[in-house]
């Protein structure tokens, strides 16, 4: 809502010239003439300086009072200059708003012209988001190299698998020398770890030069414990109304709250102009809170698209309470393209694995039936009771967009937040991992991946970061009763093998070893993902376009049957049947056309399905049907 934001509102809706810097009253911006403009937001401060570096010398210049809080200057300094902000003549710190930081989260900031990069990537349109195949990736462990660089370097090889998209776990500038990056306390300033603002700039550039979209991870429900001076200067950035995992919550409703609505609405459209990001991932929107009408979740969606009318960005959620009304159109658009399925995902865990502890205990009686639904219906919890969250959870999804639900085996929160970082590859038969890799992969959703698993990567992905000495030992034992809780850690001697997050080892493991992909048995998994995605991007993608949730339908069957139906745009039917149980199901009626895809010996002599087969039909919509037992599971 524009009204909100009131005389802050013009670096949301009008575009520069060069489509590469973007205006916004907060931080260090260049000027017309080359000097620099300056501005705090400070209300709790009597006096603000700015902290000028010139060679040897530091210049104190006085920063002039302007109303609602708002300290301002201008001076003359070469891009690359040092500086910071002096807080009632005592306290110093680094802009919120930096761009780029000359060390860590505690020191200055540096002067950073956006223009000074030239943008080659002109030819780019984006993708419509029904060709969206995301690979997700933590730039510090993805490479050797561990930076912006050392992705580019990967490019080819993800162009090559089929991907069609890269979505970087959060970058912005975190405390310590690695961290997953939900820690961050400067949240326009790309990690130093991971390169310059340049760098990252020539990733995505590259990115768009292979035809690969690129989409960051963003934190607006918190900030780090450690770099973020706000409260000092700020407070107002946060209330007590609200609690968090983390502390008191961001104020987006309360007194002042304009201001801070503008500061991250401002960076999510810094992340899309700037950086030509395609789309951004929010994450855990369930621990941000605001009564506001709309909140700040809608209207961080309406400015983007306001921002950028003509180009495709997508934009995607993290929300463990199934808020389907996030993904309603709004008028012609829809503000978010997609939400993250976690039920998607615990399902099928809980079908492979046996897995039933924890958030997986609301899926352990009936995974089968609550994996149907969400192929059929996105969602698997629409309003049900969850024993987990001591409450109804979800939103009724039944007809919104097949494609508004992305699907993933795993994840860095799926993977990392297990006590060891184990892969879904050691937790797993392969013979069930390949049966949810082939359901994945050609349902409609859009699939994700998380690095490495294309080759079954056996590397864990444990939680990390670096917080410092001083909170090491809190972060270490939070982490043991975090897990204390379980029966399976019970034990003090079994909860001591956890790996401490701040150990530098515990990053080192999770480093992705890029020889473990050229052994035998990594080399199948990877030529059964790239076939996949080729089957996907040639057979399905073509018919995905502006696909509703009309008429999809599913079902489960015997002990471990599913069945799903979906209907695609030019007028044919996908219809996916699959084994996921240890035993056969029993004789079955499968469409007349040869299988699109089936997984080996997918259809047994007597016509049914073998353990942990799947088989995908492209077929008219009249001969979609499958029957056990003579009963057909969909209807017409």
């Amino acid at each position: 809502m524009v009204e909100r934001l009131n005389g802050e509102t013009s670096g949301l809706i009008q575009e520069d010239k060069a489509m590469c810097r973007h205006d916004m009253p907060f931080g260090a911006q260049r000027l017309e003439d080359g000097r620099w403009r300056f501005r705090l937001w400070a209300p709790a401060a009597r006096t603000v300086e700015l902290r000028l570096s010139r060679g040897t010398e530091v210049l104190h210049i006085p920063m002039r009072p302007e109303t609602e809080g708002w300290f301002a200057t201008e001076s003359a300094a070469a891009p690359g200059t040092p500086y910071a902000y002096r807080i009632d003549g005592d306290l110093v710190v680094p802009d919120p708003a930096s761009r780029a930081q000359l060390d860590d989260v505690h020191g200055p900031s540096l002067l950073v012209d956006p223009t000074a990069f030239a943008w080659e990537d002109g030819h780019w349109r984006g993708r419509p988001w029904e060709e969206a195949v995301i690979y997700e990736l933590h730039t510090g462990s993805f490479s050797s190299e561990g930076t912006f660089t050392g992705v580019t370097a990967r490019l080819d090889y993800l162009a090559g698998l089929g991907v069609t998209a890269l979505e970087l776990m959060p970058v912005a500038d975190f405390p310590g020398d690695r961290d997953w990056g939900y820690n961050g306390a400067l949240p326009f300033a790309p990690d130093r770890r991971y390169g310059t603002p340049e760098d990252l700039k020539r990733l995505v550039q590259e990115a768009h030069r292979r035809g690969l979209m690129v989409f960051l991870d963003v934190v607006y429900n918190h900030f780090g414990p450690v770099g973020n001076y706000l409260s000092h200067y700020a407070p107002a950035f946060f209330t007590d109304r609200h609690q968090t995992p983390w502390g008191a919550a961001v104020n987006f409703d309360g007194a002042d709250s304009r201001t801070v609505r503008a500061f991250f609405i401002h960076n999510a459209l810094y992340w899309l102009g700037e950086f030509h990001m395609d789309g951004l991932r929010l994450d855990a929107v369930h621990a941000i809170f605001d009564d506001s009408d709309p909140d700040i979740v809608e209207e961080l969606g309406a400015a983007v698209g306001r921002r950028f009318p003509h180009r495709p960005i997508h934009l995607m959620l993290e929300d463990n309470r199934n808020s389907a009304h996030y993904l309603v159109p709004k008028g012609s658009r829809r503000p978010y393209a997609a939400q993250w399925n976690d039920d998607f995902h615990h399902a099928l865990h809980v079908i492979l694995t046996g897995e039933t502890g924890d958030y997986y205990g609301d899926f352990a009686d009936d995974p089968h039936g609550l994996l149907a639904r969400c192929l059929a219906e996105g969602f698997a919890f629409q309003g049900a009771w969850s024993a987990y969250h001591g409450r109804t959870r979800g939103e009724p999804s039944t007809g919104l967009p097949v494609t508004a639900f992305v699907g993933f085996l795993q994840n860095h929160d799926q993977v990392g937040n297990r006590a060891f970082g184990e892969r879904l590859a050691t937790l797993a038969a392969p013979e069930a991992v390949r049966a949810a890799t082939v359901l994945l992969l050609l349902a409609p959703a859009p699939p994700l991946l998380f690095m490495g698993q294309e080759w079954g990567s056996r590397r864990p992905f444990p939680f990390f970061c670096d917080l410092g000495p001083h909170l090491a030992p809190q972060v270490r034992e939070g982490r043991l009763r975090e897990f204390a809780r379980f029966p399976d850690f019970a034990d003090a001697t079994t909860r001591a093998r956890i790996p401490d997050p701040s150990d530098p080892a515990t990053f080192r493991s999770a480093r992705l070893d890029w020889h473990e992909k050229e052994q035998e048995t990594h080399r199948a998994w990877l030529a059964l993902h790239r076939e996949l995605l080729a089957l996907r991007r040639r057979e399905l993608v073509p018919r995905l376009a502006g696909v509703t949730g009309e008429g999809a339908v599913a079902a489960y069957f015997g002990k471990g049957g599913v069945a799903a139906r979906w209907r695609l745009t030019d007028g044919m039917a996908l219809v996916a049947v699959a084994n996921l149980d240890a035993e056969p199901t029993a004789p079955l009626r499968l469409p007349a056309e040869q299988p699109l895809y089936a997984t080996p010996a997918a259809l047994g002599s007597d016509r049914s399905l073998p353990p942990w087969a799947v088989a995908f039909f492209l077929c008219a919509r009249d001969g979609a049907e499958i029957a056990v037992d003579g009963t057909a599971l969909f209807g017409r």
